[in-house]
């Protein structure tokens, strides 16, 4: 009876694996974009390298950042005023990806405090690629650890 079940069992694994073969062999080849595509959908992305400057995206800095403070953590944190703006790199990385500018600051918070914020701004990097996107930390207000330690993972 034991043998029965093992040929059986044998008999049917082995119809499986012909069928998943039968059924590879016969596919279609995949093929290469016609010419629509290519002229259309597949032309890639196309960067200038235009991006607003370091001081034109603090206002959004200071938005999300009460807004996370106030939704996240409870807190009542914001960011009153900022000195020191500059410009710390420019496509630091290699020159195919996306246009980033590195910008630190020195931000005066409303507990009285004075911190670094290391950000950039990516060139179609906001909502849906249609405007530059900004990514930033506060040193020492990570606390989710996004861009640990320290907001090194924020600089380039």
């Amino acid at each position: 009876m034991r043998d029965l079940f093992s040929t059986v069992r044998n008999i049917t694994l082995a119809v499986a694996l012909g069928a998943v073969a039968g059924l590879t062999m016969l596919s279609p080849a995949a093929n290469a974009a016609g010419l629509l595509e290519r002229g259309i959908w597949l032309s890639g992305p196309r960067y200038d390298g235009e991006m607003r400057g370091c001081a034109e995206a603090l206002g959004t800095i200071s938005q999300q950042f009460a807004e996370k403070e106030s939704r996240f953590w409870n807190s009542s944190l914001e960011i009153t005023g900022y000195a020191d703006v500059h410009e710390v790199a420019f496509r630091a990385w290699a020159n195919d990806s996306i246009p980033r500018r590195f910008c630190t600051a020195s931000a005066m918070l409303t507990d009285g405090r004075a911190r670094q914020v290391h950000y950039s701004i990516i060139e179609d990097g906001g909502f849906a690629g249609f405007d530059s996107g900004v990514e930033w930390c506060v040193v020492g207000l990570d606390r989710n650890w996004a861009y640990n330690p320290s907001c090194k993972a924020a600089k380039p």
